[in-house]
């Protein structure tokens, strides 16, 4: 889908046409989109594709009549039959006169722009534009990160209630979240490096201090990535001493009943034997079936007195 916007004092409008200073959002596009848009300004199809690619790493490149700038942004999928996150490639390539964005999927980072909740936002601006879809992706991340940890709670709250196996799989899911972030916002913090060196387009005032921010949230995002990776790595192993524990209070109890059903199994069976009546105690005492049971019964009782204290009942 080729869309194509420009801002008048700060107020975003879509265009139908190329015009100076516009922005050109490309998502999910067909081939005779890029090569209409690479024959417009002059740009290699190759670089204008290859956002497209999930496996394309973030870099920058500088090319002869613009740069190319390739960078992870989070966005929101099904796995394993859960709502998870991943990275995608978001491509920003910066020309004079325009700057074109290509990305595989519509995302939060570039939807806040089309919206218009981007202070001081302007399409011919656009190094200050590049840095603020940075900056808006460094917010997004950190936003899924609060998210994901808002989720881990959860499952550490439900330990004392019904703790299931399908709770170490969730935590599982959410570390491979952070997993994902850590790699993606290791890889843009080398391009934002690289971008403190670039003054290949004319920057505003702003625009040095805007890419400190950047650089500080994406730091920031990364420090969040690891904190709560430790903070599941915590929890999954609470969750499987919790299981463990629950288990192994199980076959104590279990163990208990054994010992307790086996007294009267024990007993029945020696009256049970076949000898003669004279060696077999009580066999000739009236009532004697009735003492053998109430005997079997205190015994019983004895056992499961000391078994509770000493807690495997």
């Amino acid at each position: 889908m080729l869309k194509m916007y420009k801002t008048d004092d700060r107020i975003i409008r879509e265009i139908t046409s190329f015009e100076e200073g516009c922005w050109v959002n490309l998502t999910d596009p067909t081939l005779e989109e890029c090569s209409k848009v690479a024959n417009e300004y002059g740009i290699d199809i190759a670089d204008l594709r290859a956002p497209l690619d999930d496996e394309e790493s973030s870099r920058m490149s500088l090319e002869d009549d613009y740069t190319l700038i390739i960078v992870d942004i989070p966005t929101a999928e099904v796995r394993n039959n859960r709502h998870t996150y991943t990275t995608i490639p978001l491509g920003i390539l910066v020309k004079e006169d325009a700057l074109i964005t290509v990305c595989s999927e519509e995302s939060a980072v570039l939807r806040a722009f089309v919206d218009g909740r981007v202070r001081d936002f302007s399409t011919k601006k656009q190094m200050r534009f590049t840095y603020q879809i940075l900056y808006n992706a460094s917010m997004v991340y950190q936003s899924l990160l609060r998210s994901i940890d808002r989720k881990r709670t959860e499952i550490e709250e439900r330990i004392n209630q019904d703790t299931e196996d399908v709770d170490l799989i969730d935590l599982h899911e959410l570390e491979s979240n952070l997993v994902y972030f850590a790699t993606s916002l290791r890889a843009n913090g080398v391009v934002l490096d690289r971008l403190t060196r670039y003054g290949r387009l004319r920057q505003y005032e702003e625009d040095q201090e805007l890419l400190e921010d950047v650089i500080i949230e994406n730091r920031q995002a990364i420090e969040m990535t690891q904190i709560y990776r430790d903070i599941i790595n915590g929890t999954r192993e609470l969750l499987s001493t919790v299981i463990n524990n629950r288990l192994n209070n199980v076959m104590k109890y279990l163990a208990a009943i054994t010992i307790v059903m086996s007294i009267p199994t024990i007993i029945s069976g020696l009256w049970g034997m076949n000898v003669s009546g004279k060696w077999m105690p009580l066999s000739d005492t009236p009532h004697g079936f009735g003492l053998i049971c109430l005997g079997t019964t205190v015994i019983c009782v004895i056992t499961m007195i000391v078994l509770k204290k000493r807690k495997m009942l």
